[in-house]
């Protein structure tokens, strides 16, 4: 069956001359979505909603400055929404978010270049204490990501994240009026948030993507209110996830816990006289606007400055980007790093690593634990391992504009992801996207959603100290050609499938299955 995503790839092949082409190939632009979006969407307008919002306005001294998150999924839609317009709905959590918007809580975005509209939703520190830190953070974090932390089940939280889905799509449907829309909700902050949208407008277009694991019904069993969250969340039309896996484990327990008929062979849930399609579908990156940043006389300048800065003359280097979360793997990281550096002391004062750790999470004590081990065991590092031009491991505990970030992308010799469980992790795709010239690893744990597509990356499990630490040597000593050759395979793996790529997929599988397109076999659908 002939895609839109094949057909615009055939009418790209010819195009080996334009920007967008790399040994030969096409890759998906934002302009091919907007066509996409013309010729398939319509008059229906996209409403992205999300608990993270994509620009944060901060207030520093008299000032006020936009900062882009760097999180890789806010990174990612913020293209997709700058390509097709419309409205993002998010928390609006900056410290002069208020300041900036109008009487609705609108403000345009980009700052630089307006192209939709961003809808704030003001949260009380009471709401954020039990919504986020606590139901969304406290509960279902723990309970999706396999790492043995008990999740906590409290009733006044689980009131609270309801009434704040709720209040989440009650500003969609402001924001919607009685327009025809497409309403792509994002993640397990907003798991209820379908049911108000579809009892207040059946016929909207609903969908949900769930960015971290999902568990099999042994694990999500033990969650109180199981059923209620299954069930609201049926109310989309689709669900999807990154991984296979993830998507079959989610029909797992649709069958374990409710009275519906469960289709293994299309994936859908027939309950109530509806259906819900369940799909997989793995994001990637704004290749287009990375690699450019990457290769940018400011990130060039960025990068010098870095490296003075820190010290790093006559070092390789090293990278991690991370929250300060527990499932990042950022401590077992830093005690193969320690354990690299007695296996192989050849490399102290030769090789310095940076750990950018973003506060997150600060007020639950989990998180407050990595933190600390982290600060402990970069301590612990320098003073073991000295190096005279400064530390051997520098931990950066801030949260940087992206376009600051690529340049630590553009300087790392290894980018290390070493996450216990993770749905995804683009942070591994942004680096490849970041290193256009090929000199660079990629370490990648076999448990990141992103393992499945980069198979040439050095895997390493951070359960296994010993294995990591000559997974660092090897990387590091591995000869120039070889180390091209791995990373152009994986690079080009990131640009055969960008955001654009995904958006379109997501997109389009949802008006074929929903509309059901005459002659469309779902089955053949993109993700099924």
């Amino acid at each position: 069956m002939t895609t839109p995503l094949d057909q615009l790839r055939r009418a790209g092949e010819h195009a080996e001359d334009s920007p967008t082409a790399e040994r030969g190939l096409h890759r998906t632009t934002r302009e091919d979505l907007v066509r996409w979006a013309r010729a398939h969407m319509r008059d229906r307008k996209l409403v992205v909603v999300s608990n993270r919002e994509p620009y944060t306005h901060v207030r520093e001294g008299g000032e006020i400055r936009v900062v882009r998150n760097a999180g890789g999924l806010t990174v990612a839609l913020d293209s997709v929404s700058q390509a097709l317009g419309g409205v993002w709905v998010a928390h609006g959590n900056g410290n002069a978010d208020r300041a900036t918007v109008d009487r609705h809580g609108r403000i345009a975005c980009p700052p630089e270049a307006p192209a939709y509209t961003l809808r704030r939703v003001w949260l009380s520190r009471e709401d954020h204490a039990r919504y986020y830190s606590g139901f969304s953070n406290g509960a279902l974090w723990p309970l999706c990501h396999i790492v043995y932390v008990r999740p906590r089940f409290r009733l006044e939280e689980w009131q609270r994240y309801r009434e704040i889905n709720q209040r989440f799509a009650e500003a969609v449907l402001a924001e919607v009026a009685d327009q025809p829309a497409f309403v792509f909700i994002q993640d397990y902050h907003l798991a209820l948030a379908a049911r108000t949208l579809k009892e207040r407008r059946p016929d909207l277009e609903v969908a949900l993507f769930w960015h971290i694991p999902w568990p099999n019904p042994e694990v999500f069993r033990i969650l109180p209110w199981r059923d209620e969250l299954l069930e609201g969340m049926l109310a989309n039309d689709m669900i999807a996830f990154h991984i296979r896996a993830h998507a079959l484990n989610f029909l797992d327990n649709v069958a374990a816990a409710l009275e519906a008929r469960v289709d293994h062979e299309q994936l859908a849930v027939h309950r109530g006289g509806s259906r819900t399609w369940v799909r997989h579908f793995p994001i990637g990156v704004n290749t287009d606007e990375i690699a450019p940043m990457a290769e940018s006389e400011e990130a060039r300048v960025a990068e010098r400055a870095i490296r003075s800065h820190l010290g790093l003359e006559g070092c390789r280097v090293g990278l991690g980007v991370d929250r300060l979360d527990y499932t990042k793997g950022i401590p077992e990281r830093l005690e193969a790093l320690e354990r690299f550096f007695e296996k192989y002391p050849e490399w102290i004062g030769r090789f310095c690593f940076i750990q950018i750790g973003v506060p997150s999470r600060i007020e639950l004590k989990e998180y407050r634990d990595v933190l600390l081990r982290t600060r402990a065991l970069a301590q612990r590092i320098n003073q073991r391992f000295p190096r005279p031009g400064g530390p051997t491991v520098h931990l950066l505990e801030t949260n940087l504009d992206f376009r600051d970030l690529v340049a630590y992308y553009r300087m790392a010799d290894l980018c290390a992801v070493t996450s216990l469980h993770d749905g995804m992790n683009l942070v591994a795709k942004e680096y490849l996207a970041a290193t256009p010239d090929l000199d660079g690893a990629l370490v990648l744990s076999p448990f990141t959603g992103a393992a499945r597509e980069l198979e040439r990356a050095w895997i390493a499990s951070p359960y296994d100290r010993e294995g990591m630490a000559d997974v660092y040597h090897g990387a590091l000593t591995e000869p120039e050609g070889s180390r091209r050759e791995r990373m152009a395979a994986l690079r080009e793996t990131v640009l055969r499938h960008n955001i654009f790529d995904w958006a379109i997929e997501v997109f389009d599988t949802v008006q074929r299955l929903t509309l059901r397109t005459p002659g469309i076999d779902p089955l053949e659908a993109h993700g099924g």
